[in-house]
Order: structure tokens, then sequence, then C-alpha cells
């Protein structure tokens, strides 16, 4: 099962998207019809919401007057977050039965308006941010659903900003223009990425990549794609990590890399690394079950354990390693060396860019090519490091 989730501000258009993941076989769970569900006439959650706001929030044949109800809480945080209180571990509940009763090979798109508000990112191996501007969305509550302009900013300012939703959004789809481009990149979203991670999970296997070494530009994304999977990690792995950080070409800036994002785990021992290398399902990653194993700058082999992406659309390394291995701290002395270096990014980048013109079979005979030149640069890193007094 992939479980993704699925948001957008308020006239973003959001439930078009919904609709069309349905129509090409996601299982569709609706929060704001689950919230409404749970303060149904009759309900524990309509009791404790007049409880707390009063009978000025029920119309006079005992429903929830959801407009009066909006007025109160829209105008004031406090409210709405009395107003959250009740409703969503009641939403939270609901929807952890309908994800149960979903199959296993089902790919889940979990729509919640205040996904990004609430900090649920970390708990999907993917979210999906619908977008449009504000001046669209404004006249899209105005025209479409009736509100006031007055009314329709207030629910726009009282959500998430843009680049709020952009920090949580691996996937950002723009629903300004015509329908039909939005349902052709949700088509594309669904066959190219959605459907092969899900089959890429339910099997365990890592999705495919080049067999030889292709460098890519710097990437600002870079970063970000790697702090939003370290928040989902971290959310699974608990008090397991000693530490856990981004690392690699593309951690440091201005650097060409491999379009794959290296993060770097550290843990008590192996047996932990291999635990935790096959419970990352979750984060969106499946353990290789092979032997690995880093060479460190004596020659000597580390073992570690090591994950990666079921994800087509985000290729990932996840090296666990015990703390007892040396390679963990020389990883990030390498990174914060070049980042502290200039002069040595430029001289890796040229050496990179040579090696990957070169002929090779695979990728670790790439990597194979650089090792004389970084166990150089960390001997040179040793030195600044104890000028500096660097700690990793």
């Amino acid at each position: 099962m992939l479980r993704v989730g699925l948001t957008g501000g308020i006239g973003a258009g959001k439930s078009v998207v919904a609709h069309r993941l349905a129509e090409r076989g996601a299982t569709v769970i609706d929060a704001d019809l689950l919230a409404r569900e749970v303060v149904e006439p009759g309900t524990p959650g309509l009791d404790a919401v007049a409880a707390e706001f009063g009978p000025g929030v029920l119309t006079p044949d005992g429903a929830l007057d959801r407009p009066a109800l909006g007025k109160v809480v829209f105008a004031d945080d406090d409210r709405r977050q009395a107003l959250n209180a009740i409703v969503h571990p009641l939403v939270g509940r609901r929807r952890q039965e309908l994800v149960a009763a979903a199959g296993p090979d089902a790919v889940v798109v979990e729509d919640i308006p205040l996904l990004v508000e609430n900090r649920y990112e970390a708990g999907f191996a993917l979210v999906v941010v619908v977008h449009a501007p504000e001046e669209e969305r404004l006249r899209r509550l105005v025209d479409d659903r009736g509100m006031t302009p007055a009314d329709a900013l207030a629910r726009i300012r009282a959500q998430a900003t843009d680049d709020q939703r952009r920090a949580a959004a691996d996937v950002w789809i723009d629903n300004s223009g015509p329908l039909v481009d939005t349902e052709a990149a949700v088509d594309d979203l669904w066959s190219q990425r959605l459907v092969p991670f899900e089959a890429h999970l339910r099997a365990g296997t890592r999705a495919p990549r080049p067999p030889h070494a292709i460098l890519a530009d710097p990437d600002p994304a870079w970063p970000e794609q790697a702090r939003r999977l370290l928040e989902r990690i971290r959310r699974i792995a608990g008090d397991r990590l000693i530490r856990a950080d981004h690392h690699g070409s593309t951690s440091v800036p201005g650097l060409p890399a491999k379009d794959v994002v290296d993060v770097q785990l550290v843990v008590a021992d192996l047996e932990t690394a291999a635990a935790l290398a096959g419970g990352l399902a979750d984060a969106g990653l499946v353990r290789l079950p092979d032997r690995w194993f880093d060479v460190d700058r004596d020659g000597a082999e580390r073992d570690k354990a090591l994950a990666c992406n079921a994800d087509p659309g985000r290729p990932v390394n996840c090296h666990i390693r015990p703390v007892t291995s040396p390679t963990w701290r020389d990883a990030l002395l390498l990174r914060d060396w070049l980042r502290a270096h200039p002069d040595a990014v430029a001289e890796y980048a040229a050496l990179k860019r040579d090696l990957a013109a070169q002929p090779h079979d695979t990728i670790d005979e790439y990597a194979t090519r650089k090792t004389p030149w970084i166990n150089a640069a960390l001997a040179r890193a040793d030195r600044w490091a104890e000028q500096t007094a660097w700690q990793p």
C-alpha cells in the first residue's frame, strides 16, 4: 500500500485532483467528508461542539450550523484550535479505519485541507499540493461558492502560505489553467509515479536507475527533498536514531551530482541498522537485502545497511551505519569541509565531470575512481577540523 497526502488551499481545486485520482483507481479518503460525518446529528462529535461553542452553532433542527460556526473560528485562532481539538481526533480514528479497509495493493490518497497547518506531511510517503494563485482562488470562492470577498480572503489567509505548502510538497500541481491540463498532470502522476511507487513498495524493490553515472547540475531543491525525507524517517525511527543527516554531493551547494539524494542514519549497532532499513516503507524506502559495506580510508570494510527509494520520482540512498564505524564521521567531515572551501568544490566538480565522461560499466566503477581524491581531501579536511575544532 502507498499512502499519499493531498492538500491545497481553499479554492485551489484540490477536489478536481482527488476526483481524477479516484477515476484512475486511487482510494480517496476525504477529510472534509469525514469531518462532516463525525458531527452529524446524534454523534458525540456534535454534542462536544455544541458544549464548547454553545447553541448558537446549531440550526433549529439540531444540525450543525456551519456558517455560524465558521464566523466564530475563522476569525479567532484560539477558537479554531478548540474546534480542531474536538474534530481532528474523531476524523483521525475514522480515517484509520478506512485505510485499514483498503487493499494491500491500494494507492490511498488522503485529501486533507489542513495537512500542512497540522504538520501531517511526515506521515505520508508522498505529499501532493494543488495550487492556484490567490487572486484566482478568491474569484472562485466569490463566483462559485457565493462568499463575500472579505469572508473568502479571511478563509484564505487563515490557512498556510504558498511558501509553507511548497516546503511540504513532493509534487506541485498547478490548477490555475484549463481543466484538461490539470487532468493530464494527474494522469502522468498516476501512471508514471504513483502506480510504480506502490508496486515497488509492495515488492520491496528499488525503483530503476540508470546504470551509469549521469551528473546533474546543482539543484537548490535537493536540501529540501532531503529534509522532508529525514522528517519521515525520524517519525518512524524514533529513539533508535543517534543522528540523521543529509550528506554526499547533493548536500554541498554548487556541486554537480548524480540526481540521488544521500542521507545517513547513525544507530547503535548493525542489528539496529538492518531492522530500521527494513522498516522504512512509510517513508517510501525499501531495504536492499544484500551485504553492503563502506571501504574506509584505511581500506577496511565497514558493514552498513542500505535502503533505497521505491519512488521512481526521487532516487534516494539511505546509508544506515553503526556508531562504531568511522565512515559516518568522515562523510560529515567531507561535506562540511567542502561547504567551507569553494575552491575544493570546483576541484571536485571538475574531477566528477571528467570521470563521468569516461567510459565506465557501473556506478561503482565511477565511485572507485573518485576514491583517491576523496582520501586526499579527507586528509586536508582533518587538518581543517583540527584548526577549527570542528565536530560532527
